[in-house]
This record gives structure tokens, C-alpha cells and sequence, in this order.
């Protein structure tokens, strides 16, 4: 009697939200390395289309220079969870978009609905070009960006929790104040919640997944169950 032959996973793609702390960007390279997917971080380029307005003298506070300048620069981001890069007009931008002052300036320029349409372009072209499947990262992937995603998860944990993880990341002195760092993220989170172009929300039919208590481990373990029954749904159908 001939053994049945294994349905083979299907590729996915999964958004994972919510806002910055909560560990996106940790689970989501580590759930594509385990499970042979690519891996987008969206938040990345808008820190890079915000570094490079800083860089070129763009007043930030001003939408329509931002529009106007939203064109200009070529955003390239890798997909390889193992090694993900972002260049901005060839040059490499993984550590200048992660300083304090692309932090403080990053929900300006996001919420400009011309620089969201040019970036919301890109990662869906990102998206649809990745045929073993992706894990998209940002704030608006399941609820805007990806909406027919295959499976959506919205990462939360407390500021507290969330301003510790963030210190860790930022550079030299920017990681020294942890009550400021606290609080730009409650003033971003508070900006991103309430712009009216692609607002950080919890799509309707994401799963919720809270990370104050959960090491990293047990978030990318339960993130990869999540993922593989999606998977294994999505290649049953």
C-alpha cells in the first residue's frame, strides 16, 4: 500500500502589526529564518525616506515639501531575514534611520498620504514578488497594506516594557534616557493612531498577541505555530 503523499506547505504571506517595542522586527526575521520565508521590515523604509529628507535639508514639518520630495529617492530593502539591508540611493542606510532624530521626525513624514502611497506601492510590489512567501513587518500591513494577507498578528506590550527594548536598539546616547524613550514612543504610537492616512490599527481579523511577559523565544514559538497552521490551511484548500 502506497503511503499518501505529504501536501507540501504552502507560501504565505504574513502581516504582523503593532507598534514600535512590542518586538516586530525580532519575531518576524526569526519566524522567515525558521520557516524558509522572506522578510520585510516596512518600518524601515519610512525611517529611510525620512533620513534622507533630514539629509537633504526637507523641512519635515512641512507636508508639501514632503510630497514633493517623497519621489526622489531610491529605496531598495532586502529580503533576506539572515541578513535584511535598506539602501537609499545606494547607500547604506541599515544604521543612520535608527538614531533618535529619524525617531522623532519618522511620524511626520509617514503621515504625509504621498509618501505613504509611494511606500504602500513598494511593499506590496515587494510582496507579490516573493513566491516562497514573506512576513511583512510595520503598522498598517493587515488593516492597508495587505489586507487578503494570509494570516495577520498584532504584537502589543506595555510602554514600560516597550521603551526597554526600544533603548536597547538606539545608538550611543540616544539609548542612555529610558523615560524619554518611553515617552516618544507614546507620542508616536499617539500620532500613528490618529493620522487619517493608514492609521496603526488591529485589523478586525488579526490575532492579538501580548509580548510584555513572553521572552522573545516564546513569541517566535507561538508566532511559528500561527504561521505553519496558516500554511498548512492555505496548502489544504
Amino acid at each position: 500500500m502506497e503511503t499518501p503523499a505529504r501536501t507540501a506547505p504552502a507560501a504565505v504571506i504574513v502581516a504582523i502589526d503593532g507598534p514600535a517595542g512590542t518586538g516586530k522586527s525580532s519575531t518576524s526575521k526569526a519566524v522567515a529564518a525558521k520557516l524558509g520565508l522572506g522578510y520585510l521590515d516596512t518600518g524601515a523604509q519610512y525611517r529611510a525616506i525620512t533620513w534622507w529628507m533630514l539629509s537633504n535639508g526637507v523641512d519635515v514639518d512641512d507636508a508639501v515639501a514632503v510630497a514633493d520630495a517623497s519621489v526622489k529617492p531610491a529605496i531598495v530593502s532586502g529580503t533576506d531575514p539572515a541578513a535584511p539591508t535598506i539602501t537609499v540611493d545606494g547607500l547604506d542606510a541599515a544604521g543612520p534611520i535608527r538614531t533618535q532624530e529619524v525617531t522623532s521626525a519618522v511620524s511626520a513624514v509617514s503621515a504625509v498620504p504621498e509618501v505613504r502611497t509611494r511606500i504602500t506601492e513598494l511593499q506590496r510590489e515587494i510582496a507579490a514578488g516573493a513566491p516562497e512567501g514573506i512576513v511583512v513587518e510595520g503598522r498598517d500591513i493587515g488593516s492597508t497594506v495587505l489586507p487578503d494577507a494570509d494570516l495577520k498578528i498584532f504584537l502589543t506590550a506595555s510602554p514600560e516594557a516597550r521603551a526597554a527594548r526600544r533603548s536597547g536598539e538606539l545608538t550611543g546616547k540616544e539609548a542612555a534616557d529610558l523615560a524619554a524613550t518611553r515617552e516618544a514612543l507614546v507620542k508616536r504610537d499617539a500620532a500613528d493612531s490618529s493620522r487619517k492616512t493608514s492609521p496603526l490599527a488591529k485589523a478586525a481579523d488579526a490575532v492579538e498577541v501580548d509580548t510584555t511577559d513572553l521572552t522573545l523565544e516564546q513569541v517566535i514559538e507561538c508566532v511559528v505555530t500561527l504561521t505553519e497552521a496558516a500554511m498548512a490551511a492555505k496548502a489544504a484548500r
